[in-house]
C-alpha cells in the first residue's frame, strides 16, 4: 500500500517516526515534506499530500502538525478527502469501518510516539465496513458535489 505522509515544522519528529515504522511494516511511503524544522505552513504540506490520496496515487495519508487540527482542515479541503483527526485506537478503527476515512491526522504535541504508531497501524489494517456506511460515505460526497466546484 502507498502512503502520502507529511507535516509542518510542529510535527516532523513524528513524522520520522511514521516513514521508519511504514518502511519497517512494508508500506511504501511517498513524503511530501517538510524535511526541516524550519517554519513553514501546514497547508502547504497537506495539499499535495491530499492531491495524491484523492487522486489514487496513495491509498492513504497520515499527517502531523503540532496540533493535527489544522492540517486536518486542508486536507479535508481536497474533494475526495475524508480527513480524521485521531488521537486512540477506536477512533482510528470505527474511522475507516465507518467513515472511510483515506487521511489521518496527528498533534506532535498533542500525543506520543508509541500510542500514534499503535494509531497508524489501526488505521492501516483497517477495512470499510460498506453497508449502511456506504451510504453516509456517499452523502458526503453528494455534499462535495454541492460545494467544491
Amino acid at each position: 500500500m502507498k502512503i502520502a505522509v507529511a507535516c509542518d515544522h510542529g510535527g516532523l519528529q513524528l513524522k520520522k517516526a511514521v516513514l521508519t515504522y511504514l518502511a519497517e511494516h512494508g508500506f511504501e511511503a511517498v513524503d511530501f515534506g517538510t524535511c526541516s524544522e524550519d517554519s513553514c505552513d501546514y497547508p502547504d504540506l497537506a495539499l499535495p499530500a491530499a492531491e495524491a490520496v484523492a487522486s489514487g496515487e496513495c491509498e492513504r495519508g497520515i499527517l502531523v502538525c503540532s496540533t493535527g487540527i489544522g492540517i486536518s482542515i486542508a486536507a479535508n479541503k481536497v474533494k475526495g478527502i475524508r480527513c480524521a483527526h485521531c488521537h486512540d485506537t477506536y477512533s482510528a478503527k470505527y474511522t475507516r469501518l465507518h467513515n472511510d476515512a483515506n487521511m489521518i491526522a496527528f498533534g506532535q504535541k498533542i500525543i506520543g510516539e508509541g500510542l500514534m504508531l499503535e494509531i497508524v497501524d489501526t488505521f492501516l489494517h483497517t477495512g470499510f465496513e460498506g453497508g449502511r456506511h456506504q451510504r453516509r460515505v456517499d452523502k458526503i460526497t453528494a455534499i462535495e458535489e454541492k460545494y467544491f466546484k
